[in-house]
């Protein structure tokens, strides 16, 4: 087990160095305060220092003691793991030809059945409300540019 925890820190490492490095190629600051590479930096710069403490830790053998033997979820929720990557595959794909609204709004909705949710009003509810909603908010209020789709919706 202990050797589980010390791959997945040393990964979690690598991770955090490389979204370092990658935020290094970017300003920390600009002419109005903190710039685009600000966040990005500290925040990997966290990930790093609380990677080296949880692989010190297991390393010690202080920080798995109460851990269960395995790592991975049982059988339901690992297939509703896949369900939810599955899903944000499909709607990566989609996100062009179908555009922000059509996409979200049938990830959305596949999204609740596949987690278990059999209410359709509350499904179609909230597909619409996280789709267009979110869509008229960062659109027009924020002036987000999103992809509208071939359909124009």
């Amino acid at each position: 087990m202990r050797r589980g925890w010390q791959i997945v820190c040393l990964a979690f490492l690598a991770v955090s160095l490389a979204w370092m490095l990658e935020s290094l190629t970017f300003p920390l600051k600009d002419s109005l305060g903190p710039g685009p590479g600000f966040f990005p930096f500290w925040l990997s710069l966290a990930g790093v220092g609380l990677s080296v403490a949880l692989f010190v830790q297991v390393s010690r053998g202080r920080a798995v003691e109460g851990a269960t033997a395995t790592i991975l979820p049982p059988r339901p929720g690992a297939l509703r793991v896949l369900r939810v990557l599955a899903g944000l595959l499909v709607v990566t794909l989609l996100l062009e030809p179908l555009g922000f609204r059509l996409a979200l709004l049938l990830f959305n909705a596949y999204l609740l059945v596949a987690l278990g949710v059999r209410n359709w009003w509350v499904v179609a509810a909230f597909a619409v409300a996280g789709s267009f909603g979110v869509f008229h908010v960062f659109y027009h209020w924020l002036q987000v540019p999103l992809p509208i789709g071939a359909l124009g919706i």
